[in-house]
């Protein structure tokens, strides 16, 4: 622990680390839920310590991977106590011992012949599209992941020449949807490993739209853990690899340049940096204009209702509930191919009252979504915790409606 926190109090350790990471006081206090005078209160001392789950919804944040950093002396939670961030991130799921076993096994040997590149990119292809339309999406490819992590990584093996480099561009947009489905479910280690062979596929196939895909799954991976200067970075950097190509290039080429702008979008936003987080917004917006009518690409989905949807993510980052209540009012969900995306266009609207502490509209928003897409809120730890917080929050009007839900959701009561 750093001397500078040694004996004070849990406000005034939150005060500081906030101020460490250049973050304004409105920013935290939005990206956790509450109001700027709440935690003004907690940093001053006029309020009790927030209890545990909001400690950990904090110190998520704030980029502290333990929770203890941040308990100060008027939280006894006993000696030199740890609490990894990482113990009450995780949501387990059945699919990631299988997928894990399939992300480490070595093949030091393949015996198998390598199936064709294109069987293997058709497989990954659907794949994507089992993601994009199902309810339970994560449970659905979670069973197809395995074989299919092996029969491509085998063939990026056995491969040479323009059929390696083929391979490894698949096996590249592969680690991508491995990323997406073990987020939340598994160790951070194992989501760092899976975006470094992200990254080592791209370089392998040498090709402009494999690169910046792993760009943009490996800032993902940066800006959940906290390192948004790296993921901006990144995104740019790979959004510029493409530039040169959007005149003339396929729709597959501008989508993604418009994706990694997004990302730029939200990052910025996260980092409380509203000016950016617009600008880079309507980058984006210009390129869903140029992309053929009703294109979104088949893994990122980027288009014009994604483009839309992030609006609302964006409002809601920067804690302009208003902003993204108006926003979220433009849009039609059938618009929305991916049931994935249209889940969370409610889970988003569900934030911009979760903000307003308007806990009956949260939860039946919050509740839409699920019936759009179980996964998406099962396993999203903002869904969770807008759940929890009902329970905890909601009064006795909601309370027997959000205790039901929590617990359809599996959470502690």
């Amino acid at each position: 622990m750093l001397d500078d926190l040694e004996g004070k109090r849990t406000g005034e350790r939150i005060r500081t680390i906030r101020e460490r990471k250049g973050m304004s006081r409105p920013v935290l206090a939005g990206l956790v839920g509450y109001s700027t005078e709440w935690l003004k209160g907690i940093e001053c001392g006029r309020r009790l310590p927030p209890r545990l789950p909001v400690l950990i919804r904090l110190a998520e944040v704030l980029a502290v991977g333990d929770v203890a950093v941040l308990a100060g002396s008027d939280l006894d939670l006993g000696g030199n106590v740890t609490i990894p961030v990482s113990s009450f991130a995780r949501i387990p799921h059945e699919a990631v011992p299988a997928i894990r076993e399939a992300v480490r096994a070595p093949l030091l040997t393949v015996d198998d012949v390598p199936s064709p590149i294109a069987t293997l990119r058709q497989r990954t292809e659907e794949a994507w599209k089992i993601w994009h339309t199902s309810r339970t999406h994560r449970t659905d490819v979670g069973r197809v992941l395995p074989a299919l992590i092996r029969d491509v990584r085998a063939a990026a093996r056995r491969t040479q020449g323009q059929e390696r480099r083929d391979a490894n561009a698949v096996l590249a947009d592969l680690w991508a949807l491995v990323q997406h489905v073990i987020v939340w479910a598994s160790e951070p280690e194992l989501i760092w490993v899976v975006a470094d062979r992200a990254m080592a596929a791209a370089h392998e196939a040498d090709q402009p739209a494999a690169l910046a895909g792993a760009a943009w799954t490996y800032a993902i991976v940066q800006r959940s853990g906290g390192d948004t200067d790296a993921a901006l970075t990144l995104v740019l950097d790979a959004a510029n690899l493409l530039r040169d190509r959007l005149e003339h290039g396929r729709d597959e080429i501008r989508a993604m340049y418009g994706a990694l702008q997004l990302h730029a979008a939200t990052t910025a936003a996260r980092a409380g940096r509203e000016g950016d987080a617009w600008r880079f917004w309507d980058e984006a917006a210009a390129t869903a204009a140029r992309l053929s009518n009703g294109y979104h690409h088949p893994w990122t989905q980027f288009g014009a209702s994604n483009v839309a949807l992030h609006a609302v993510s964006i409002g809601a980052d920067l804690t302009r509930s208003a902003t993204a209540k108006g926003r979220a009012e433009q849009i039609d969900p059938d618009s929305i191919p991916s049931r994935e995306r249209r889940a969370r266009l409610h889970v988003e609207i569900a934030r911009t009252y979760h903000q307003r502490r308007d806990w009956s509209s949260m939860l039946d928003w919050l509740h839409q979504a699920h019936q759009i897409s179980h996964d998406s809120v099962h396993y999203s730890p903002t869904g969770r915790q807008m759940a929890s917080d009902a329970v905890e929050q909601g009064g006795p009007l909601i309370e027997r409606r959000a205790r039901d839900f929590a617990q359809e959701l599996g959470l502690p009561l």
